[in-house]
């Protein structure tokens, strides 16, 4: 199965990086999304090579082939036993059983913490940031379409879709969460800065992505 998608999901910048492997070979993971990464890693690759990706996550195994999108060699190898560092995108091309699954959840856990902290600077509503967790462990299939909600700064506009692409203005969700989370949602948006609301697409695109096609 591929991950492989000809939309730009969501990616989450992590304040920590990652430790993982590289075909077995330490690596750094320094953001993430449900199509793929950004890491620093040993060795210099070019656009279209694959390679494996493992890291672990709650005593859990995460492993995913590689494809390599777009890559830059950091540091030159330039004395002996020095080895050279590159910093690479790359999308998830082919994912290990149960990889999936596992990175929805630990991708909605980053997000809501990330968004709990936030909510407590910009003052926001108490519950949005718990709320999060439950939109993108979603796995209900009552509805096969999409929600998308629209923020023109003063109101929301809520339009059915059937596509699952993220808005700049807003987040689209699968069709069966529930009004009230969706009504938390929004006033957590209100209230994000950028960086927060490209979170809230971050965890709304998990919700979109359990939609059965």
């Amino acid at each position: 199965m591929s991950l492989k998608q000809p939309r730009t999901l969501q990616r989450m910048k992590l304040a920590n990086p990652i430790l993982a492997t590289v075909n077995g070979v330490s690596a750094l993971i320094l953001d993430i999304g449900m199509d793929g990464a950004f890491i620093e890693h040993y060795g210099a690759v070019k656009k279209g090579d694959r390679f494996d990706l493992s890291f672990r996550w709650q005593g859990q195994e995460l492993e995913f082939t590689c494809e390599v999108v777009r890559t830059n060699v950091v540091r030159t190898a330039t004395v002996k036993g020095q080895a050279t560092i590159s910093q690479s995108a790359v999308s998830f091309y082919q994912p290990s059983r149960g990889s999936v699954e596992k990175l929805k959840d630990m991708m909605a856990i980053f997000v809501g913490r990330v968004l709990a902290a936030q909510k407590a600077n910009a003052a926001a509503h108490a519950g949005e940031a718990a709320i999060l967790p439950q939109l993108g462990q979603a796995r209900r299939s009552r509805s096969r379409g999409y929600l998308t909600y629209l923020w023109d700064g003063n109101t929301w506009t809520i339009r059915r879709s059937q596509l699952s692409d993220q808005p700049r203005n807003g987040f689209t969700v699968a069709g069966y969460e529930d009004e009230e989370e969706l009504e938390t949602l929004c006033r957590a948006y209100e209230v994000a800065d950028d960086a927060g609301r490209n979170l809230i697409r971050v965890v709304a695109e998990l919700s979109a992505n359990s939609v059965k096609k």
